[in-house]
């Protein structure tokens, strides 16, 4: 009888053992996701920016700064809220929330902006604002507008260009010089913005960044053994480092080659339909910026999970386990994304909107 069960697990898609009991993913259920953006887009304060003075012609409010993108809390949370908008609009474009969301992408994405924007970014002592989380972003944010066939879109595109151009020259000069990846469960995480950028070079058919990143990715991770889950979380994750860096691994290895590899790097994923393996995590204050951190993990695991899935040859034994985690994290990630706290509502629904349209398993993102 468990082989029976095992064969029928291993015969359904990915997505229908995810999406078990959860509830339908429609125009409904994305307008809170599209609100919580909404609502902190335009917002300027509270901010925390991270803004080096070089002298006091440097002082001036976040609006002054980086104009595009200094609502929701912080550049790369804006940076993603907009990514946010783009992609709820592009998938329900008759949705109340949809003409709204334009009319914020028009008002922040304008050339006079984005130029300064890109000014900002190449200015004295920033040259790792951002780096590399929010520059992953935002070369998500250029993807998603480049794949919608819409004139306000292209005219976005088109906009975005100094900023992209700034953000590739700066990434290109700092690869090359990292000896190290860096392993840890916040934004400075390399495996998360290697996977981000790989899905831009891929489908902006950017050849040359392709290789630079499939490199780094082998360099840094493809030696790796028996990462140690359970060491995870750290207190303020909202990335998990082992399942960050296989999520990375996916897209750089073929099927076969993906699966070896992750049998040495994560020995103990089980072969029986269980979630014991990877508990789900509770923030204990979703009001502290930091502590709020957690309730992102359990969203950003979910997506990993159905990443390392996509991965593996459909008969791996490994699949339902994989796949009975993924919906526990996305029960308990989605739950938490209420908007009843700013310190977690400015940035949890661009996580949850990530995983439910499954952006990272797009065909683009392929090998």
């Amino acid at each position: 009888m468990k082989i029976l069960v095992r064969v029928i697990l291993l015969l359904l898609p990915m997505s229908v053992l995810a999406e078990e009991g959860a509830p339908k993913f429609d125009a409904a259920a994305a307008e809170r996701f599209a609100n919580l953006a909404l609502a902190c887009v335009g917002k300027e304060y509270p901010n925390k920016i991270s803004h080096t003075l070089n002298s006091d012609a440097d002082v001036a409010p976040p609006r002054k700064l980086t104009p595009a993108f200094y609502g929701c809390y912080d550049w790369h949370s804006s940076v993603h809220g907009h990514w946010l908008l783009v992609r709820l609009a592009k998938t329900f474009p008759e949705a109340p929330f949809a003409k709204p969301a334009r009319e914020a992408l028009r008002k922040s994405l304008t050339a006079d902006n984005l130029k300064q924007e890109a000014a900002y970014l190449r200015g004295d002592g920033r040259a790792s604002f951002e780096r590399p989380y929010g520059m992953a972003w935002l070369l998500q944010l250029i993807v998603e507008l480049r794949e919608w066939d819409d004139p306000q879109a292209r005219e976005m595109v088109a906009n975005l260009r100094p900023l992209e151009e700034a953000i590739l020259e700066r990434l290109k000069i700092w690869l090359p010089k990292l000896s190290h990846p860096v392993r840890i469960g916040e934004h400075n995480q390399t495996a998360f913005a290697l996977g981000l950028m790989l899905d831009y070079a891929r489908a902006t058919k950017n050849e040359d960044f392709t290789k630079l990143l499939t490199a780094k990715a082998r360099a840094f991770y493809l030696a790796d053994k028996d990462c140690a889950m359970s060491y995870e979380p750290s207190g303020e994750d909202f990335l998990s480092p082992c399942l960050g860096e296989a999520d990375a691994m996916r897209r750089v290895l073929l099927p076969n080659e993906f699966a070896k590899w992750l049998r040495e790097f994560l020995p103990r994923i089980p072969t029986e339909t269980k979630t014991d393996w990877l508990p789900v995590t509770v923030s204990p204050d979703p009001s502290d910026p930091k502590l709020a951190h957690l309730d992102g993990l359990n969203l950003s695991r979910a997506w990993m999970l159905e990443g390392i899935i996509s991965g593996l040859t459909a008969d791996d034994p490994r699949r339902p386990a994989l796949a009975a985690t993924t919906a526990a994290h996305r029960r308990a990630g989605l739950a938490a994304v209420t908007g009843a706290h700013y310190e977690g509502g400015h940035w949890l629904g661009s996580f949850a909107v990530y995983l439910v349209t499954q952006r990272g398993l797009s065909p683009g993102n392929s090998k």
